[in-house]
């Protein structure tokens, strides 16, 4: 079923230069940040919204959430008008921006929720099972009494997290979740994003620029650039055209005689075979090692997908 239906957004913004030496006035200029951005999203979807800085990702965000009012189109979330029914809107969604809290810095994190409890009106009983719900799950049980501004970066996205899930949204709006955090949390907040959208049905928006976990989290990918929609899919098709390289290793005793189109690097006791497998499957180089001698080890590795994007960026002009 439909959640989120986008018609035609539109939004621009005006940007005034530094005054020049001997000028009266600053120079100024328009940005389009939205050209006529379309989409759908169905309840319970895990979607991904990526593109370079400046695409417009955070703007459509806004727009959605009830902050910005766009200069044209349509935008319905949940039957509501984000930035004409805010009141009531703002109690079915949660945001989680990472670089802005909503937390309070030298209060511990329990008075902040408590606070928030207040602010979304959630029944007592309702809150402490939310509450001991989520503090397990996200593994803040122990710093709960800890103020804000005493907590890892890990450690307080964790809890922004748990803030903005308290009540039990239906749609959940990520913004770079996972910045600055290291490997160990990444992974825990992705299992839990992972977690909520299954079990609880939470339609999430994830923007970021960490590919890793638009690969991890999202099915489906829309890529956003010059305002515009560019992409709405699945990331496989998305990079099927631009992961046109491999390299496989291999240990074995010696190479046969490889097609020309085949880059070889030998490092210590092992090869290194570079090659498209457009030009020469990999099943027909795995016969042609096979062929000539027993094969120790061999791995086949794609483009990492942060190379992937570059690509894609760079041939969509972004």
């Amino acid at each position: 079923m439909r959640y989120i239906a986008v018609e035609n957004l539109q939004q621009t913004f005006t940007v005034r230069k530094k005054r020049e030496k001997g000028k009266l006035t600053r120079e100024k200029t328009i940005v389009q940040a939205l050209n006529g951005v379309s989409f759908s999203i169905d309840r319970g979807e895990l979607v991904g919204y990526i593109g370079p800085n400046g695409a417009g990702k955070s703007t459509t965000v806004k727009i959605l959430s009830g902050i910005l009012t766009p200069e044209g189109g349509r935008a319905l979330v949940g039957g509501r008008v984000p930035w004409k029914e805010r009141k009531e809107h703002v109690r079915h969604i949660g945001v989680v921006f990472g670089q802005r809290s909503q937390l309070w810095w030298d209060v511990p994190i329990l008075d902040s929720f408590s606070l928030l409890r207040d602010i979304y009106r959630v029944p007592d009983n309702a809150y402490r099972l939310r509450l001991e719900e989520l503090t397990e799950a996200l593994g803040l049980t122990d710093i709960l009494r800890t103020p804000l501004r005493l907590l890892s970066l890990g450690q307080r996205m964790r809890a922004e997290l748990c803030g903005s899930l308290l009540h039990g949204p239906e749609l959940l709006f990520l913004d770079e979740p996972t910045i600055g955090l290291d490997a160990v949390s990444k992974l825990a907040l992705r299992d839990f994003l992972r977690r909520e959208n299954r079990e609880k049905g939470t339609t999430i928006l994830l923007t970021t620029h960490d590919m890793e976990d638009i690969a991890a989290l999202c099915p489906r990918v829309m890529v956003l650039g010059h305002g515009n929609k560019l992409f709405d899919g699945a990331l496989p098709d998305l990079l099927s055209r631009y992961d046109t390289e491999r390299v496989m290793t291999v240990r074995c005793d010696a190479l046969p005689a490889l097609p020309p189109n085949c880059q070889v690097l030998r490092e210590g006791d092992q090869w290194k075979i570079t090659y498209r497998p457009d030009a020469v499957p990999t099943s027909d180089l795995i016969a042609l090692l096979q062929a000539a001698g027993p094969i120790r080890e061999m791995t086949v590795q794609g483009q990492n997908v942060d190379h992937l994007i570059a690509a894609m960026y760079k041939e969509m002009d972004l």
